[in-house]
């Protein structure tokens, strides 16, 4: 087992050998350990994404919880890239984001063409995958859910720092009619977190983006498309992410300002049952 940098997707394998361990064994962490012959603290440590199993280790540790020779291939394929600084996993893989968001203490985020997930109301969320059209319709209300799901990190008493950046083109997409995009601008104006606008007359960046800051974990920088996401956590990626939050923080509106935006953009609407 090798100490190492933890990044967000050794987290989120880690937390998986965790669930793993508690759903088919009746193991604790520690009872793991004494099982397999190994130190206290391992069990804990690789579960917590904070150091590096051999391929051994993850043979023993899955052959307790009774996995195949398949599944022992297919998660070491996976656990190889975990440690990287920077990895792209498919757009559908959520358990990390999840993660990240739970146990951030700050979120900046800045989108262009729509909403933050985490401010997203239900039928604007619906709107957005029927409108983009690529996930199967009957798997639409289950994106959703889980969307929903991920917005009670807002509502923790110890709920991360948030700031959305979000882009006056993302206020102007039409995602679902009138009454969706009403109750949109609702939800922007709760105080849960801050929101700050880019004016339609600022030029930025081209795509989401996301910087994520820990306790006790290296900063990580998210971004994503309709195809797949991207972590980075290097140097570099860091930097560069929180220069780019800084220009934001110069060009957005302030907190009263952006709120005055989205009113705008919501007096806009025509009153609901006009023709």
């Amino acid at each position: 087992m090798t100490a190492i940098i933890s990044t967000a997707y050794s987290r989120y394998l880690g937390d998986e050998l965790r669930r793993l361990r508690e759903s088919c064994t009746s193991f604790t962490g520690r009872g793991m350990a004494i099982h397999l012959g190994w130190d206290p603290s391992k069990v804990s440590n690789i579960e917590n994404g904070k150091a590096r199993a051999s391929e051994i280790d993850l043979v023993q540790f899955l052959a307790t919880c009774g996995k195949d020779i398949r599944y022992v291939e297919d998660f070491r394929d996976r656990y190889r890239k975990a440690f990287d600084p920077c990895f792209a996993p498919r757009a559908d893989n959520l358990r990390t984001l999840v993660m990240a968001e739970a146990m951030a203490e700050k979120i900046f985020s800045f989108e262009i063409l729509n909403v933050h997930g985490l401010l997203q109301t239900r039928d604007y969320a619906r709107a957005l995958f029927i409108d983009v059209a690529i996930e199967v319709p009957e798997d639409i209300e289950r994106h959703v859910q889980t969307r929903i799901e991920r917005q009670t990190v807002l509502r923790r008493v110890d709920r991360p720092e948030c700031v959305f950046f979000v882009h006056e083109f993302a206020l102007r997409t039409r995602w679902g009619g009138e009454q969706e995009l009403r109750e949109q601008y609702r939800r922007l104006l709760h105080r849960t977190h801050s929101l700050r606008v880019v004016p339609a007359s600022v030029s930025t960046f081209r795509s989401s983006l996301a910087l994520f800051e820990f306790d006790k974990a290296p900063s990580a920088v998210f971004t994503e498309t309709d195809m797949l996401q991207l972590w980075a956590q290097d140097d570099e990626a860091v930097s560069r992410a929180k220069a780019a939050f800084h220009r934001l923080h110069t060009v957005a509106l302030d907190e009263d300002q952006s709120r005055d935006k989205v009113l705008e953009h919501m007096d806009r609407l025509p009153e609901t049952g006009a023709t």
